[in-house]
């Protein structure tokens, strides 16, 4: 799937005496702004904000490239423990390990996304990017709230769930989502549950 400025490619290499025609489904806007700008004046976007510019990734956000950044909306940071983002903000290596698995190493607009297709992060981890329906999906859950805002170096789609990478965990949370959950809470009857926070 072709798209220009996220338009859709429908009928392409329409040859004339003069030149040739592609035929999209919308019509390209002028895009000024690039993700970092997009970050700094939108209103849903002020926790990203804040932790953008604690993890100085701000220059690489208003570098030339193509990206594509899954921006977490307040809503997103709001809907994991207080405790969790506090860790999470107050740890650099943490902070920078999350917001790298939230941008996409191309742009990726939302036409050109099919079913079951696996992008590389930044951090170096993959993310499984799909499509249900009318939904686009990741890692099978439809959280995308907006999709296809441009950029003049990449793409922002919202996102209102945080996608938390392994490295940005505590044991003590890996072990809660796995199979050894009970060890877990035999570590915490036993007191012994600071040593693996």
């Amino acid at each position: 799937i072709v798209t220009v400025n996220c338009a859709r490619l429908l009928k392409a290499d329409h040859h004339a005496t003069n030149g040739v025609v592609h035929v999209i489904d919308k019509v390209i806007a002028t895009t000024t702004n690039t993700i970092q700008h997009i970050i700094e004046t939108e209103d849903s976007l002020e926790t990203l904000r804040t932790a953008v510019a604690a993890s100085d990734l701000s220059s690489l956000l208003e570098s030339e490239g193509q990206y594509t950044l899954l921006a977490p909306t307040n809503e997103a940071f709001e809907k994991i423990p207080r405790e969790t983002l506090n860790r999470i903000l107050g740890d650099p290596e943490a902070l920078r390990d999350l917001l790298n698995h939230h941008i996409l190493k191309s742009a990726m607009c939302a036409e050109a996304i099919i079913a079951g297709l696996t992008m590389e992060t930044l951090e170096g981890t993959t993310l499984d990017v799909g499509c249900s329906g009318e939904e686009l999906t990741l890692n099978g859950k439809p959280i995308i709230a907006n999709k296809d805002v441009l950029a003049t170096n990449g793409v922002v789609h919202f996102v209102n769930e945080l996608l938390i990478p392994d490295s940005a965990k505590t044991v003590f949370e890996l072990a809660q989502e796995s199979e050894v959950s009970k060890s877990t809470d035999l570590f915490r009857q036993a007191g012994l549950s600071s040593h693996l926070t």
